[in-house]
């Protein structure tokens, strides 16, 4: 009996090894962001609204378009977790709400669940920025940031930022 029960507890322990996202599925960012507007294939920043380029893939409107509604909104710890319109959101509360939204997720994460989120590497349209306690979503091009910037609170920020330390993971086929 001990000895069926010290299998079925090494069993479960390997099963969750083999879902876990290791360290070596992880394209590793050693860069800056940086926006650079380039008509037709990024998004126009102008007076702290983002404008998609016309040939953008229609999530990755819809992604822009739920950033733009989360412009005023403040950080608050926890938020956009519970509420899918919140009053307030977090890092990962805000790229849940951006990705879901446009079709591209199901289901809230907090910043690790985006270790496992679509596949790694960079995106052509949407690459999410994720390391320990932070995720960030760069959308066509403009990133999208609860930090890195002097206002408190999801905000589109063409100011560059380092991404080293961060995995990037997109949406299948964005």
């Amino acid at each position: 009996m001990r000895m069926k029960c010290a299998l079925l507890h090494l069993s479960g322990f390997c099963l969750l090894l083999c879902l876990a996202p290791s360290c070596s599925n992880q394209v590793w960012a050693n860069h800056r962001v940086t926006y650079r507007f380039d008509h037709g294939r990024t998004a126009l920043y102008k007076d702290g609204k983002a404008y998609a380029p016309r040939n953008a893939p229609i999530p990755v409107k819809r992604a822009i378009a739920a950033g733009n509604r989360l412009q005023n909104k403040p950080y608050k710890w926890g938020g956009g977790h519970r509420r899918l319109d919140d009053t307030g959101y977090d890092c990962s509360g805000a790229v849940s709400y951006v990705l879901r939204e446009a079709g591209l997720l199901r289901t809230n994460l907090v910043s690790k669940g985006f270790f496992a989120y679509g596949e790694p590497g960079h995106g052509k349209w949407i690459t999410v920025y994720v390391r320990k306690g932070h995720v960030f979503i760069v959308v066509a091009g403009l990133r999208l940031d609860t930090g890195g910037g002097s206002r408190s609170g999801p905000r589109w920020k063409p100011e560059s930022r380092s991404a080293k330390g961060h995995a990037m993971r997109h949406p299948r086929g964005f």
